[in-house]
């Protein structure tokens, strides 16, 4: 462990899985309410699909922006500046009176959500290395992965005590307790590790880390990994419920079984001899295990065998997650800033543009061919990633 740690790791390990998950969770939490925003705003249901759309957006671009100033001022005053925008943006959520404003302050609490998600990466690499990364990034990743599983069913579960509003003013309540929370870190990044320089800097540093080819080989099993993840999550309620006609509630244990089952994958990354090895047996058995899985879409007429499947592949994206994110930021700690904005900003893209993919067509067989596709990408770009030297 570095030395310059001075917050205990308790407070570390809280403080960062909550500020990770924010953004997600952020994105997620309302989705049950969006009908009933479709009839406040007296719209289409396209039109509030759309807040959903520009939060996306906010949460990858967001990421750009603040990583590499995090790099420059340091990992607090970012944070807590986006903090005190997602508050102003949620106020506004609640007091519009029209959809595409509405829309528009969906879009800020995406933006400002972005900073607990980049600058989480950024803080861990500051504080850890080696196999205590990995070891932190393990229980990260599986905070992350379950944060967009859990939000949607968390937010359900509230619309049977309040309505919109109250989901609106539960996120409010949230950012306000992570501003009194974060004014007790101690800045992790010291003044002699802080990049200098302007806008001009700022790309260069992008170009920099792009030309890392086995760094991007990292990130991109990453991206086509939570690709996987997003369509798994725009789909499921059709393929469960409409499909197989389970009931809501089984659906929501089963959501949360898969849930578990990508925690105890990222939990696991600790039990291999390197990060490396890690990865590469997730990558080789998430390709196995997503042939079952398109199967089971495809031509199983059994809801249980397409569970016990799922629940193996997610298993083996919990292994991806952490071990990927380790040794893709490791190359790159001099600015860490930067390369956690870029693996944030392409595994948000990668989410948002899969997943409205799955609804293009006969579902089964297109969220079948997504899964199967993405999950040969992830074992493609990780084995150029083994093959190159660090």
């Amino acid at each position: 462990m570095i030395e310059k740690k001075r917050n205990s790791h308790l407070y570390i390990l809280l403080m960062v899985g909550v500020i990770s998950a924010f953004g997600p969770f952020v994105t997620d939490f309302y989705l049950p309410a969006l009908p009933a925003l479709t009839g406040y705003f007296n719209t289409t249901a396209s039109q509030v699909q759309l807040s959903l759309t520009f939060s996306m957006v906010g949460l990858a671009v967001g990421q750009l922006v603040i990583g590499p100033l995090s790099d420059k001022y340091g990992r607090k005053m970012p944070l807590l500046s986006s903090l005190v925008v997602f508050c102003i943006s949620t106020l506004g959520c609640l007091y519009v009176t029209s959809i595409h404003g509405f829309i528009f302050f969906r879009l800020l609490q995406g933006l400002s959500g972005a900073g607990g998600v980049v600058i989480s990466r950024s803080i861990a690499t500051d504080l850890y290395e080696g196999n205590q990364l990995a070891r932190f990034y393990s229980v990260l990743s599986s905070v992350q992965g379950l944060a967009p599983i859990c939000a949607p069913v968390l937010g359900g579960v509230l619309l049977t005590v309040t309505d919109w509003r109250g989901i609106f003013w539960i996120l409010f309540l949230i950012g306000v307790l992570l501003i009194a929370i974060l004014s007790f870190f101690i800045e992790s990044l010291d003044g002699e590790n802080r990049q200098a320089g302007n806008m001009r800097a700022m790309i260069t540093g992008y170009k920099e880390v792009v030309r890392n080819s086995r760094f991007m080989h990292h990130v991109l099993v990453q991206a086509f990994a939570m690709g996987v993840m997003f369509a798994y999550i725009a789909a499921s309620p059709f393929v469960f419920q409409v499909h197989f006609g389970i009931s809501p509630q089984m659906y929501g244990l089963c959501f949360g079984a898969n849930a578990i089952a990508i925690m105890m994958g990222s939990l696991v990354v600790t039990k291999f001899r390197d990060t490396a090895a890690a990865l590469r047996y997730g990558c080789t058995c998430f390709g196995i295990a997503s042939v079952a899985v398109a199967a089971a879409l495809s031509v199983c007429s059994d809801f249980w065998i397409l569970e016990a499947v799922l629940f193996v592949f997610l298993l083996f994206l919990g292994l991806i997650l952490p071990s990927s994110t380790t040794l893709a930021l490791n190359m790159e700690r001099h600015s860490s800033g930067t390369a956690s904005a870029l693996l944030g900003f392409l595994m948000f893209l990668f989410g948002g543009i899969l997943s409205p993919l799955t609804g293009i067509g006969n579902m089964l067989h297109t969220t079948s061919g997504i899964i199967f596709v993405c999950s040969m990408a992830t074992w493609y770009c990780n084995k150029k990633a083994s093959q190159q030297i660090a």
